[in-house]
C-alpha cells in the first residue's frame, strides 16, 4: 500500500541504474512488470536470483523483442501501462518497434523514461560508457580524491544509483503527475552525466563564490579540513568525523582531549596540517569501539565507519529497521518512509521469465496467445 500503489509500470530489463529505479518504484506500491529476454543473458556466470536484489519487488515475463509476435506482445502490455522504462542506446527502442512513438500510439498517456549515460542527444550520444565516464564528465569525479594522486573512484553511486536511477524515478512520478492533469504522456529523457552535474551544484556555486578551489584535497568538504575526513583507531579501524561547526568543533576538541592543545582555531587553513596530525595520534589512542562509547550520540557528529557485514547490525539501523531480510538475504529497505502509505518490498527478486504465463494473463493475453508465444519462441 505504497504511496504509488495502483500506477502500472513496464521495465525493459537492464543493469544498473534501469533496475534500481524500477526497484525504487516497486518499492513505493507501483505494480512493475519486469520483460527479461528470452535468451539466457549476462556475463556466464550463475548466481542465485534471490541475490540478484535490484531485481526485488516485481514479476518477470521473457519476451523476444526482436520476434515481431514479441513487440506485439508488449504493445499489448502498454496499452495497460502508466509508465515503460528502458535502458537501450538512443535509436535502438525505434528500430525494435518499442519507441515512444510505437507506444503512444497505443496508449497517449503513456510516460516514457529513458536512462541513458550521455542521454538522447549530444556528441557522445552513441557512444559506450559506464558510470566512472558520466561522472568524469561532469567534474564529479575530479573533485574527489586527496590531494596528491588521482581521483577517488566513489563505487557506482554517483552515476548509475545517485545521477541515474533516482533521477529516473523522480523524473517519471513528475510526468505522471503531470500526465493526471494533462491527459497526455511524454518521454524523460534520464542521463547519467545530466544526473551527476546535477549533483553538483552546490561545489559549482561554491566554486563561483570562491569558496571552493578547483583541485583535490585542499576544500571543506573533501578531506582536506582537519575536523571533516576520517580517522584510524587503535584496532586499525575508522570513524568519520563532521564537526563542521565551531560548537561541534569545540565538542570534538573536548571529548578528544586536545581542549588544551592550542587547537581553537578551526578555520585557520594554514594550520590545517597540523591539526590534523594531532587529531589522528588522539585517535590512535583508543579502539574504535572505545571512541564509539565517548562520541557517538553527542554533538561530535561522529560515526563509525562500519563494513556491510557490520551495518545491519548496529543499534540505530536495527531501531529503525533500516535493513531487513526478505527470503534469507539481509538488504536495505525501501526509503524513503511515508506516516500514511508505508512502502515495503512485495517480494523477494525473481527468475527471468518466472512468471510469464500469469503476468500476461493478468495483463490481458489469452491462454491460447500466451501458448502461441511460447510455442513460437517469441516468450518463454
Amino acid at each position: 500500500m505504497g504511496p504509488l500503489a495502483g500506477v502500472k509500470v513496464i521495465e525493459i530489463a537492464g543493469i544498473g541504474p534501469g533496475p534500481f529505479c524500477a526497484m525504487m518504484l516497486s518499492d513505493m506500491g507501483a505494480e512493475v512488470l519486469r520483460v527479461d529476454r528470452t535468451e539466457e543473458s549476462g556475463l556466464g556466470v550463475k548466481t542465485d536470483p534471490r541475490t540478484d536484489l535490484l531485481n526485488r519487488g516485481r514479476r518477470s515475463v521473457a519476451l523476444n523483442l526482436k520476434d515481431p509476435a514479441g513487440v506485439a506482445a508488449l504493445l499489448r502490455l502498454v496499452e495497460q501501462a502508466d509508465a515503460l522504462i528502458e535502458g537501450f542506446r538512443p535509436g535502438v527502442a525505434e528500430r525494435l518497434g518499442i519507441g515512444p512513438d510505437d507506444c503512444r500510439k497505443r496508449n497517449a498517456k503513456l510516460v516514457y523514461g529513458r536512462m541513458t549515460g550521455w542521454g538522447q542527444t549530444g556528441t557522445l550520444a552513441h557512444a559506450a560508457g559506464h558510470d566512472i565516464n558520466y561522472i568524469a564528465l561532469s567534474g564529479a569525479l575530479h573533485a574527489i580524491g586527496p590531494q596528491e594522486g588521482k581521483p577517488s573512484v566513489p563505487l557506482n553511486l554517483v552515476g548509475d544509483f545517485g545521477g541515474g536511477g533516482v533521477y529516473l524515478a523522480f523524473g517519471v512520478v513528475c510526468a505522471l503527475l503531470e500526465a493526471r492533469q494533462s491527459g497526455q504522456g511524454q518521454v524523460v529523457d534520464a542521463a547519467m552525466t545530466d544526473g551527476a552535474a546535477s549533483l553538483m551544484t552546490m561545489f559549482y556555486g561554491m566554486k563561483a563564490a570562491g569558496l571552493w578551489q578547483d583541485r583535490r584535497g585542499v576544500n571543506l568538504l573533501d578531506g582536506a579540513a582537519p575536523f571533516y575526513d576520517v580517522y584510524e583507531t587503535a584496532d586499525g579501524k575508522h570513524v568519520a568525523i563532521g564537526s563542521i561547526e565551531p560548537k561541534f568543533y569545540a565538542e570534538l576538541m573536548e571529548k578528544s582531549g586536545l581542549k588544551e592543545a592550542g587547537l581553537a582555531q578551526q578555520f585557520d587553513i594554514g594550520n590545517w596540517p597540523a591539526t590534523k596530525q594531532s587529531i589522528a595520534d588522539a585517535f590512535k589512542t583508543k579502539s574504535r569501539d572505545e571512541w564509539c562509547a565517548v562520541m557517538e550520540g553527542s554533538d561530535v557528529c561522529f560515526a563509525p565507519v562500519l563494513s556491510l557485514e557490520e551495518a545491519p547490525g548496529h543499534p540505530h539501523n536495527a531501531a529503525r529497521e533500516t535493513f531487513v531480510e526478505v527470503d534469507g538475504i539481509v538488504q536495505p529497505a525501501p526509503a524513503p518512509r511515508f506516516s500514511r502509505t508505508a512502502p515495503g518490498i512485495q517480494s523477494p527478486p525473481a527468475a527471468p521469465g518466472q512468471h510469464t504465463d500469469e503476468a500476461l494473463a493478468d495483463w490481458g493475453l489469452s491462454a491460447d496467445e500466451i501458448t502461441a508465444l511460447k510455442g513460437a519462441g517469441a516468450a518463454r
